[in-house]
């Protein structure tokens, strides 16, 4: 019998809570609900007015493994949707926007991806984003040498980096920025993008090409497009382990010697945040937003 909860005055059927997501480690699918639950008051600044794209495992990352962006079938009518621009047309998407939304798409187990702009504004992007991916064997110790030279660099030009895990191999980088058109923030991305490549060339590279990334980090600039989404910082990945894109200090990233260092599981997050709060916070400090040159 599928248990009924009610958040915030909505019932929720919750299903299949003693179902393993993660054999790795034993993680359910009760757990992944309750991590959820857990970090809410930090996870949903971060969703709040981005529209959302479901990346779901609902056996687990070696069951289906699929992605969508339209609102799912049988999505209930509390849940808050929104109209977003397409070059295709425009499509319907989900808005998190409080607990209940929040736990049912947890339910539906699924990494949470949003846009770098606010729906408000769509292709407008608040915020600047590098996706640092390693090519084995390099790792994400790499990404942490990269990420320290970007961080120089941004600062340069008055925008303030934060960084996160990935929760799979590598690093993110994140800045505020005065609202601005999606396609300028992807030319500056990628102007820093290509200034990295030639100030580190052994070491990062710019380009998607596979046969240049073995041994480099790919310093992704792309997801700044409207288009593009990332994975919201706090959600759960679709990995062997219940690993989590996570908010890190910049003390963490220069002390990084090896992957395991930058490797946080759900059960890591709470003491992290008794520890440190949302790392992540000024973020949402519209005031010292910087505008690129």
């Amino acid at each position: 019998m599928t248990p009924i909860t009610e958040v915030d005055g909505h019932r929720l059927a919750l299903s299949n809570l003693d179902k393993v997501l993660y054999p790795a480690t034993g993680f359910t699918k009760g757990e992944v609900l309750h991590y959820y639950a857990t970090i809410a008051d930090v996870l949903l600044p971060h969703l709040r007015d981005r529209p959302l794209s479901f990346l779901r495992y609902p056996d687990g990352p070696e069951g289906q493994v699929f992605f969508a962006k339209n609102v799912p079938p049988g999505t209930p009518d509390w849940v808050t949707t929104a109209e977003v621009p397409r070059s295709e047309g425009p499509a319907r998407m989900v808005l998190v926007q409080d607990l209940a939304s929040l736990m049912w798409a947890a339910n539906l187990v699924t990494e949470f991806h949003t846009h770098q702009w606010l729906i408000q504004r769509p292709s407008h992007a608040d915020r600047l984003v590098f996706d640092l991916d390693p090519g084995s064997p390099a790792t994400v110790v790499d990404c942490c040498e990269v990420a320290l030279w970007l961080r120089e660099r941004l600062a340069e030009d008055g925008i303030e980096a934060y960084a996160k895990t990935s929760g799979s191999k590598g690093l993110h980088l994140l800045g505020a920025v005065h609202p601005t058109p999606s396609e300028r923030v992807s030319e500056y991305a990628k102007e820093l993008a290509v200034a990295a490549e030639r100030a580190l060339p052994r070491l990062a590279v710019h380009r998607m090409t596979k046969s240049l990334r073995p041994g480099k980090v790919f310093v992704d600039w792309s997801q700044n497009a409207a288009r593009k989404t990332t994975a919201t910082p706090y959600t759960l990945r679709a990995r062997q382990e219940p690993t989590v894109s996570a908010p890190v200090t910049w003390d963490e990233v220069e002390a990084c010697r090896s992957p395991g260092h930058l490797t946080f599981l759900a059960t890591d997050i709470p003491p992290r945040l008794q520890d440190h709060g949302d790392l992540l916070s000024p973020l949402f400090d519209t005031a010292d937003a910087a505008r690129l040159p």
